[in-house]
């Protein structure tokens, strides 16, 4: 039998030996997870800073660059995006979908910064926290503006924002409240503003990142939405007033066979794509599969002879996939990865683009306007409908002020921003406004012209009402994902 002693032990003596052992275990890496402790992996870390999901097939919805095809079948996605409501589902191509993904690409962003500052924030690594604070201020701006009201100084500083997050996510269904759309564009501005300082060049793929070009590009838009239009002109600096070899060539485009189309539109290799990615989407079928899309009717309307100032036809193509019930001009080139040869199964992914100097530019035109630069919008107006214009001819082909107020005349409410507009600036808005409509046809800017400028939206679906989107309606902002309001966060009113 052996002998069991029994040795008693001072309670300091413990209490030492259980802190010695915590240290001892906290020293340990507790996983095996990466470590984000050099410049190569903090890089690798960005590419996954931006959504790996589009916007652009439910932004096109809302908008009233869509008419009821009258296919017969309709997708749910669809139909609740044509009527403003809130998507059931939270799959591919939804609004949670978006969702998530932009706020993904943030923590991404925000692990990138917080490695950075943790490696003592040397100039070795401002290139990557340049293009870390832009591509957070990116996807807190695509979130406010689709999930908030319309920017206004008079209501920014009690209207519902989202929230911006700034931090990496450290704890599981952390709760958030949501900023003012004031503390928002704060943010945003300021992550702009020194992301600009330190973004580069300097990528053996450019145009997957923020580059200084598309950088610039994206803080116009935001500039423009703000009403800062000394700041929009700041920015565009580097395209003058004009930007030969910087646009789309629609002469070129028009010329090639519409499934060389769909992959030259989105080439990283065009000057004038600026940020072009590939995200998991399906919207390379939307124009065979969306009832509510481009309709015959409403292709008509907006590209019609008539609708061009030179009185020429316009240079986009159009094909259809079901006897001209819709229409759609070749963009968007499907790439499918395989996850299961065996089970033919996978994931879609399109490329698409984020950012380019098309929208660049008439974001500075628009800057003149509003600066009361209009001689210089004019001709920068002209440069711009001449390069989308099957043979346009820049000694007779002339577009005068004239033109322009009489095509573009000034209907009382039509177009309503937070700010003035003289009568003359109305129509030369109007007029940039339509012209941005037309070149992103299916990309989804035209809602953010939509929400911009409070314009009605008159959708029609056979056998129904017409369902009117009126100005300030509740559903110009998207309701929050139940995923986040049912972790707290507050809904927007309905």
């Amino acid at each position: 039998m052996k002998n069991i002693k029994y040795i008693k032990l001072s309670a300091a003596f413990l209490l030492f030996v259980t802190l010695n052992s915590c240290d001892e275990f906290l020293s340990e890496i507790p996983d095996n997870r990466t470590q984000i402790d050099t410049p190569e992996k903090i890089s690798e870390l960005l590419v996954n800073a931006y959504p790996g999901a589009s916007y652009l097939d439910l932004a096109e919805t809302m908008s009233d660059n869509v008419d009821d095809g009258q296919l017969g079948s309709i997708g749910i996605k669809n139909e609740q995006s044509y009527n403003w409501e809130m998507h059931n589902e939270t799959n591919i191509d939804s609004e949670a979908f978006y969702w998530d993904a932009c706020y993904r690409a943030i923590a991404h962003a925000n692990q990138a910064l917080a490695s950075i500052e943790e490696l003592g924030s040397p100039a070795t690594l401002n290139p990557q926290k340049g293009e870390a604070l832009l591509a957070r201020a990116y996807a807190h701006f695509m979130l406010v503006t689709f999930w908030s009201n319309r920017y206004n100084p008079a209501t920014a500083q009690t209207d519902l924002g989202i929230p911006y997050v700034t931090e990496p996510e450290t704890q599981l269904l952390k709760k958030y409240t949501r900023n003012t759309v004031k503390e928002v564009f704060d943010f945003i501005q300021k992550d702009i503003e020194e992301g600009l300082k330190y973004v580069t060049n300097d990528y053996k793929q450019p145009k997957f990142h923020f580059n200084k070009e598309a950088a610039n590009a994206f803080a116009s838009r935001f500039y423009l939405v703000k009403g800062d239009w000394d700041k929009v002109l700041e920015v565009s600096e580097s395209l003058g007033s004009k930007p030969v070899g910087k646009l789309k060539d629609y002469a070129t485009l028009s010329s090639l066979a519409p499934d060389i189309q769909f992959i030259e539109y989105g080439k990283s290799s065009y000057a004038a794509n600026l940020l072009i990615a590939s995200p998991n989407s399906l919207i390379g079928r939307s124009a065979g599969s969306n009832n509510f899309y481009l309709s015959d009717d409403k292709q008509t309307e907006l590209f019609r002879v008539q609708t061009n100032p030179f009185n020429k036809t316009w240079l986009y193509d159009f094909y259809t996939y079901n006897s001209s019930r819709t229409l759609f001009t070749p963009k968007f080139e499907e790439y499918f990865k395989y996850t299961n040869l065996t089970a033919n199964i996978g994931e879609v992914y399109a490329g698409i683009v984020l950012l380019s100097n098309d929208e660049f530019y008439l974001n500075r035109i628009e800057a003149l306007v509003m600066k009361g630069r209009i001689t210089e919008a004019n001709t920068e107006l002209e440069y711009f409908l001449g390069t989308r214009t099957t043979g346009y001819n820049p000694t007779t082909d002339k577009l005068t002020q004239a033109k322009v107020t009489t095509m573009y005349p000034v209907i009382a409410d039509e177009f309503t921003p937070y700010y003035a507009l003289t009568s003359i600036q109305t129509s030369y808005v109007k007029a940039i406004a339509e012209a941005r409509r037309r070149d992103f046809v299916h990309e989804g800017l035209r809602w953010l012209d939509v929400k911009r400028f409070n314009i009605v939206v008159n959708h029609p679906t056979f056998g129904k009402p017409v369902n009117v989107l009126v100005k300030d309606d509740k559903r110009r902002a998207m309701q929050v994902p139940l995923s986040a309001s049912n972790n707290g966060l507050e809904k927007n009113p309905r």
